[in-house]
């Protein structure tokens, strides 16, 4: 049984040491998140031109028939 609860101690420490780490050290998770939402807007910046890029493509095949 000790060794049972020696194992939840043992946890417990490692969540309070990580807790402790991101307590102190929060900037660096707000730094990694705010680059995440900028990949993720750049990316829909880039779909968007190449959506419109389609589009365009697509009117100029059609002029190019009617010559």
């Amino acid at each position: 049984m000790e060794f049972v609860w020696s194992i939840f101690t043992f946890l417990g420490q490692a969540v309070e040491a990580v807790l402790g780490y991101v307590e102190h050290h929060h900037w660096v998770f707000a730094f990694l998140a705010g680059g995440y939402v900028f990949y993720l807007h750049d990316r829909s910046i880039h779909a968007r031109f190449d959506a419109l890029d389609k589009r365009i493509d697509e009117i100029r095949k059609r002029l190019a028939v009617e010559y």
